[in-house]
């Protein structure tokens, strides 16, 4: 397994890479990701969210959490390589405080969650939601993390 993690400036944590390394090896075991699988993490803040939101997905508005399997933009490319997972620190800080928890666990839910969807896992049918969130459910799990799916 290989996490490349990026923070950008002013959104940088060292709590916070280690909570992602973490949760992206929960999400690997509890999702069944290959051993050679590979992914990049960009932790930044609403403003950029919004603009490849807008731009890959045609939604004007900054989300939580954004995955781009491989071969789609914005980070790179390789052997084994899943693809992307883009957080926005400043609605995940918004969402702890409001949830009542802590940003690290927020953080891991959306790591888990936006990686789940680079291992081909969804949430727009019933069947695939309740399937998605049994996994990330056991990932958390595996994490101590107190946050489950809804």
């Amino acid at each position: 397994m290989k996490v490349d993690i990026r923070m950008e400036p002013g959104f940088g944590d060292p709590a916070l890479r280690a909570a992602i390394r973490n949760a992206a090896q929960a999400a690997f075991k509890a999702g069944r990701a290959p051993k050679d699988a590979a992914l990049a993490v960009l932790v930044t803040g609403d403003e950029a969210v919004r603009k490849l939101n807008a731009e890959f997905l045609g939604h004007d508005a900054p989300t939580d959490v954004l995955a781009f399997p491989a071969g789609t933009p914005p980070i790179g490319d390789s052997d084994g390589y899943l693809g992307d997972v883009v957080i926005s620190l400043e609605t995940a800080r918004r969402q702890a405080e409001a949830g009542g928890h802590a940003l690290a666990d927020e953080v891991q839910l959306l790591s888990v969650h936006g990686i789940l969807h680079l291992l081909g896992h969804d949430h727009a049918e019933p069947g695939e939601k309740a399937a998605m969130w049994s996994v990330q459910a056991k990932a958390l799990a595996g994490l101590g993390n107190p946050l489950s799916p809804p």
